[in-house]
């Protein structure tokens, strides 16, 4: 994966696809760091694109400025459902639970205006809103698979611009590992890495532990590289058997 350069440009339009599912806890902190933007000329669509939440999570999207799809069930399926109503040629690709720091719209102008820019796909960097010395370690990981594997995951957002997106495929509907099937499509040439973090909301890792968390993510990857459906890695993933 490349490096990003540091040269802004004006004027530019992003659709951002944020996939819910009972959402409320996170949502209002993800939407409110999209809004704390420097550069003013950024225009910004906001789709939520949600597979049936029962909390509040439609009602505070909406009460936020966001567009709101009643889309299908499965993170991939509802990835492509909001690249399918975006307006923007420009798409962001963003969890939930994730918040983009500080900066985050700088760094996108300038990836979207650069030279061959709509010909890479740029990711930001893994963080975790935890001080535990297990964060920090996943993180170094996580850093390393992507540099040297080309692997970044969902939970690092996705900047792209559509006409890549319809090159490759777009998002499958994979009810798991649709964020790995895409990067791999597009491969490591085509992945530029940012140097803004997004911060993934930890609480997966305290709740399961991250000894056990790593290792059940570990084992999901391995076994879907091994040609297991994703469907079938659903209920590990979830931890249950």
């Amino acid at each position: 994966m490349e490096r990003s350069d540091q040269r802004a440009a004006a004027g530019a339009a992003l659709s951002v696809v944020i996939p819910t599912l009972n959402a409320a806890a996170g949502l209002p902190t993800t939407l409110a760091c999209l809004n704390q933007r420097a550069a003013g000329d950024l225009a910004l669509e906001v789709i939520v694109s949600d597979g049936g939440s029962r909390d509040d999570t439609r009602a505070l999207a909406a009460a936020a400025g966001a567009t709101v799809l009643d889309g299908p069930v499965g993170r991939g399926p509802q990835l492509a459902a909001g690249a399918a109503a975006a307006g923007h040629d420009w798409l962001l690709f963003l969890h939930a639970d994730t918040w983009l720091a500080r900066g985050w719209d700088v760094t996108a102008q300038v990836h979207m205006a650069s030279v061959g820019g709509a010909d890479r796909a740029g990711v930001f960097r893994f963080a975790l809103n935890d001080r535990h010395p297990a964060a920090r370690r996943l993180e170094k990981i996580v850093a390393w698979r992507n540099a040297w594997l080309g692997l970044p995951y969902g939970d690092q957002g996705l900047l792209i611009h559509r006409r890549l997106y319809d090159a490759v495929g777009g998002y499958r509907p994979l009810p798991l590992m649709e964020d790995v099937d895409l990067v791999r499509r597009l491969g490591m040439r085509r992945l530029v890495a940012f140097d803004v973090a997004a911060v993934t909301d930890a609480a997966r890792y305290r709740r399961d532990g991250y000894g056990p968390r790593m290792r059940r993510n570990a084992l999901c990857l391995a076994l879907y590289f091994l040609g297991v459906p994703p469907y079938r890695l659903v209920p590990l993933y979830r931890g249950r058997r």
